[in-house]
């Protein structure tokens, strides 16, 4: 994998403060790594859980952060009003601008409304709509059980064995930037992803 230009990074992730403090803390230090690095971070808009964690941690960093919330979540999410934020009338509409924005994804831990996004995200690359970055953090094993349900998809013929290549896995927070941009973590990146994907 060669080195990537990336000037943004749109992050999936969990909305609840009640997850794992495990990772609200990974959440945090990309959100400071993504800073560190001059990489633009797109996200849901919320201030909860660890999407706000990230927002905040950016921004605190002195970070370009650009939240995208549809209307009636601004008051669930708790929007937060301390980063630029752009408020539109639906998910599809923050979906498609949320892509349109970024020019790689990163997905943290989430629950369905992140598995909603990423197998969008993943269907767009199946049908060659893009080829942007997409790195999983895979803090003990979360996203195995997908990426297992995607190789079933292709034992059954259903889904190509080219799409087991759309993304890469990695199991430590610090490995995402240099993944994303293609630099030294890449190589063991890809070994996990084979074994989460293939085994």
């Amino acid at each position: 994998m060669g080195r990537h230009s990336l000037d943004s990074v749109c992050v999936f992730c969990g909305s609840s403060d009640a997850a794992d403090p495990q990772f609200l803390s990974a959440a945090a230090a990309l959100g400071r790594a993504l800073a560190q690095a001059d990489l633009k971070l797109v996200y849901g808009g919320g201030g909860v859980g660890l999407m706000g964690a990230t927002a905040r941690a950016a921004h605190d960093s002195g970070g370009r952060v650009l939240g995208i919330i549809p209307d009636f979540l601004v008051g669930k999410e708790r929007a937060l009003e301390t980063v630029e934020h752009i408020v539109v009338s639906s998910m599809h509409e923050r979906k498609i601008m949320m892509f349109e924005r970024a020019d790689s994804f990163v997905v943290l831990p989430g629950g369905i409304g992140t598995l909603e996004e990423i197998v969008e995200l993943l269907s767009w690359r199946r049908l060659d709509l893009h080829a942007k970055p997409v790195v999983f953090y895979n803090p003990r094993g979360f996203w195995d059980p997908l990426f297992a349900l995607f190789q079933h998809t292709v034992d059954e013929k259903l889904t190509p064995p080219e799409f087991m290549q759309a993304w890469t896995s990695v199991e430590a927070i610090e490995d995402v930037i240099p993944t994303l941009l293609g630099e030294g973590a890449s190589d063991d990146a890809e070994d996990e992803r084979r074994v989460a994907g293939l085994s």
